[in-house]
C-alpha cells in the first residue's frame, strides 16, 4: 500500500513490487506537467517557425507532414511530443487500485495507460484533461486542414475487469473555449477523456462525471479490419449512473462493442452535437436514461448514425417526458435511418432506477468526492 502526493511518487508506486497487488492512495492534486510545456520542448523547437513554414499560404493543403526530416519544424515538434509522451503517461499494472483520499484528490495533465492487464480499479479522483503541448497540423484533414492532438485522461487498451467509479473528468483550467485559432482552425490540445480499445473487456464506468469536453469517450478506435479482428466479440462495457454534462459528442461513440448504457443523466448546452455514436458493428443498448436538453435542441440529436448497426433505446426520458429516441431520430433525420434491436439483453445490471428518478439520484451522487 502506498500514499502518494507527487507525480514521481505515483509512478514509483506503479513500478514497485513487481506483480504484487497494490493499493495506491492519492493525496491532493498531482500535476504531471508542473514545469510547463517548455520543459518538454526539444532544443531548437520554435512554434513561430512551425506556423510560418506550414501555413496554408506557404505549404498548401495537399501534402501532409509525414516525410518532414528530423531537423525541420515538424521533426522538432515530433521530438518534443515524444518527450511529453514519455513524461505524462503512467502504465498501470494488473491488480492495482488507485483511489483518491478525501474530496480533492486527482491528476492534472496525466494519462493513465491501462494496457494489457487485468483487475484495475480507479476511484474518487478528478482528472483534468491532459493538454497536448505540441499538436500536429494536418493540412489534409478535411478541406481546410486541422489540428490533431494526443493523450486521453485514461486509456483501457486490451485490458479486462476494469472499474472506474466516482471520478470526475473535466477540461478544468484549459477549456476549448479559451483555445486560440491558427490557420483558421481551433488549436485543439485535447483528445478524449476515456477510451476503451483493442479488445478490452468487462469495463464498467459508474457514478462518474464527464464534463466540459468535446470528443469524450471512444469504444473501439478504428473501423479497419486490422483492429476489427481483435475487437469483435469484445469491448463489453457498462456505463451507469454517470453525469454527462456540457459535452459536444461521443458519450460514448461505439464500434464493435456490446455496450450497456443505463441510468445516466445527460445535460447538454448549446455546443451539443450528439450523445450516442452508432458505429461499425456496434451493439448499443441505451435504456432508462434521462436527458436535459436546452430549448431548440431536438431529441433527434441524441443518436448519431455513423454505420449501419442496430440499437436498442427504450424507456428514456427527455426533459421529463418519455421519448422514443429511435423514432424521433428517424422522423427528423430520414437520411440516417436507424434500425431498432441491438440483438442482446443485458443481464448484469443491479439497482436499475426509473428514468424519471435519474436526474436527482445521479446529480447528487456522481463524481469525485462523493463516495459513501
Amino acid at each position: 500500500m502506498y500514499t502518494v502526493s507527487t507525480w514521481a511518487q505515483f509512478k514509483a508506486a506503479l513500478a514497485a513490487g513487481g506483480s504484487a497487488p497494490r493499493i495506491i492512495k492519492v493525496k491532493g492534486t498531482i500535476d504531471a506537467v508542473a514545469d510547463g510545456c517548455d520543459a518538454f520542448a526539444a532544443p531548437g523547437y520554435d512554434f513561430g517557425a512551425y506556423l510560418e513554414k506550414y501555413s496554408p499560404e506557404n505549404w498548401g493543403l495537399e501534402t501532409d507532414l509525414g516525410d518532414e526530416p528530423d531537423d525541420s519544424p515538424e521533426g522538432l515538434r515530433r521530438a518534443s511530443a515524444a518527450r511529453q509522451d514519455q513524461a505524462i503517461k503512467a502504465n498501470v499494472p494488473a491488480n492495482t487500485t488507485i483511489i483518491g483520499i478525501g474530496r480533492n484528490a486527482g491528476f492534472k495533465g496525466a494519462s493513465l495507460q491501462i494496457k494489457g492487464v487485468d483487475n484495475v480499479i480507479v476511484r474518487n479522483l478528478t482528472f483534468e484533461s491532459p493538454v497536448d503541448c505540441f499538436p500536429q497540423w494536418d493540412p489534409t484533414d478535411g478541406d481546410k486542414g486541422n489540428w490533431n492532438s494526443e493523450y486521453d485522461s485514461a486509456v483501457v487498451y486490451g485490458s479486462t475487469h476494469v472499474w472506474l467509479d466516482h471520478n470526475t473528468f473535466t477540461d478544468g483550467e484549459h477549456p476549448d473555449s479559451a483555445a486560440p485559432t491558427y490557420f483558421g482552425m481551433l488549436y485543439q490540445q485535447h483528445d478524449g477523456q476515456l477510451d476503451v480499445v483493442r479488445g478490452a473487456d468487462h469495463v464498467t464506468a459508474s457514478w462518474n462525471v464527464f464534463t466540459e469536453h468535446d470528443k469524450t469517450i471512444l469504444i473501439g478506435n478504428s473501423d479497419s479490419e486490422s483492429t476489427a479482428a481483435g475487437d469483435r466479440g469484445h469491448l463489453k462495457v457498462t456505463f451507469h449512473h454517470n453525469l454527462f454534462k456540457n459535452l459536444v459528442e461521443r458519450a460514448p461513440r461505439v464500434r464493435f462493442g456490446q455496450v450497456d448504457v443505463y441510468n445516466n443523466h445527460f445535460v447538454a448546452d448549446d455546443s451539443y452535437a450528439y450523445s450516442f455514436g452508432i458505429g461499425k458493428e456496434s451493439q448499443l443498448v441505451a435504456e432508462h436514461n434521462a436527458f436535459t436538453l436546452p430549448d431548440g435542441v431536438s431529441p433527434a440529436k441524441v443518436l448519431k448514425k455513423w454505420n449501419e448497426s442496430p440499437v436498442t433505446a427504450a424507456h428514456n426520458r427527455v426533459n421529463g417526458r418519455s421519448v422514443d429516441l429511435i423514432a424521433v431520430h428517424n422522423a427528423e433525420i430520414p437520411g440516417e435511418t436507424l434500425q431498432p434491436g441491438a440483438g442482446w439483453t443485458p443481464t448484469l445490471r443491479t439497482g436499475v432506477h426509473p428514468a424519471k428518478a435519474v436526474p436527482a439520484i445521479v446529480d447528487r451522487g456522481a463524481g469525485a468526492g462523493r463516495l459513501r
